[in-house]
């Protein structure tokens, strides 16, 4: 167990400098969609039943390590210590996806409505407002808790890694249940088409599946090779895979948005200023409630930094699934991947300078 906690403490070369590698991303899927827009368009062809191959292929090889490290055995002893997990459940699931709703409605529904004209077919043909596209991509993100990378936050804030881990996977869990009728409820509350048969499979093929084989090649590994190799050989190799999934899925993403960049870069802006708002809302709304209910630090700090974090790499896959690839909501998606290494680590950075206040 702790050798596995260790593996994901040291900030390795593609996660210590994820920010860069997603500008450079997100430049040449610019420079691709303007210079060489057919690329993209001819690869999304590719797709069954709505769904694009190689999207579905990068998606999954994001997700897929990411199951892989769970510990599922660890859920069991969150049990003798229930209140982080009661404070951390209730944030994730009944507060951020509503207050997500309210801040992009009021920026990019009301404040910000005029910066962002013009309206979109999405798949299925209809035809939308721009600025409702991008409200359901936050909306995607604010029901999508705790990514892989909060493994490292909550080491670096020097908190209580068991409990990041045990709430890795129980959110795991518990998106299999509440992620599509909690979504299609708020897409309909922002008046978007609701297609539910593919809310379902998005969150299937995505978090079902990957959960499914990673659970198994756990298994299988450790009764076939032992923790040792299984800890210090395949999980070394398994960080790089998802990481370069995660980055050629952004290339092609926004290779899709490439025009629309160019013209309109304060789309980008817009977009990430209630993005920014909602992750520090949360973070300090489970922080205070931490120090209220008497946590000790060491839980205190990755509960807050779990319910501010996204599970981005589900928000992207639904989005693409939903609205499709070149669709607002994607954008959204995206640039919630881009401001979440660097607002992350400034919330990591408050934790550790706040860490005395705590018992």
């Amino acid at each position: 167990m702790e050798k596995i906690i260790h593996e994901e403490r040291n900030l390795g070369f593609f996660e210590k400098y994820l920010t860069v590698w997603v500008i450079a991303c997100i430049g040449i899927g610019v420079l691709l969609g303007k210079f060489f827009p057919d690329i993209a368009v001819t690869l999304d062809s590719f797709s069954v039943y709505q769904v694009s191959i190689p999207i579905a292929i990068c998606l999954f090889f994001m997700m897929y390590p990411i199951m892989v490290k769970i510990d599922f055995a660890e859920v069991i002893k969150a049990g003798k210590s229930p209140k982080p997990v009661i404070l951390t459940l209730i944030v994730n699931w009944c507060v951020k996806p509503f207050t997500m709703l309210a801040i992009s409605t009021l920026f990019l529904g009301v404040l910000f409505k005029g910066w962002l004209p013009g309206v979109e077919i999405i798949k299925g043909g209809e035809q939308v407002e721009l600025y409702r596209s991008y409200i359901s991509g936050c909306i995607l993100l604010g029901i999508a808790p705790c990514t892989a990378m909060v493994l490292v936050w909550g080491h670096l804030s020097k908190g209580n890694d068991g409990h990041t881990l045990v709430m890795v996977a129980i959110n795991s869990l518990t998106m299999l249940f509440l992620y599509a009728p909690l979504g299609g409820w708020l897409l309909g509350v922002n008046k978007m088409p609701i297609p539910w048969q593919t809310i379902l499979l998005s969150v299937l093929i995505y978090v079902g599946l990957p959960l499914f084989l990673g659970y198994h090649t756990r298994k299988w590994i450790l009764a076939q090779k032992g923790a040792e190799w299984f800890e210090e050989k395949f999980l070394h190799r398994l960080t790089p895979i998802s990481i370069s999934a995660l980055l050629v899925t952004l290339v092609l993403l926004f290779s899709f948005k490439g025009e629309l960049i160019i013209q309109q870069p304060q789309t980008i802006l817009l977009i990430s200023i209630p993005l920014f708002i909602q992750t520090c809302l949360i973070f300090g709304l489970t922080y205070m409630l931490a120090k209220w209910i008497k946590l000790p630090y060491v839980d205190a700090a990755p509960s807050a930094l779990i319910g501010a974090s996204n599970h981005f790499e589900v928000a992207i896959a639904t989005s693409t699934v939903l609205f499709g690839l070149s669709s607002g909501a994607s954008l959204a998606t995206v640039v919630g991947v881009l401001i979440e290494v660097p607002v992350m680590l400034m919330l990591v950075k408050i934790c550790l300078k706040t860490k005395n206040r705590f018992r």
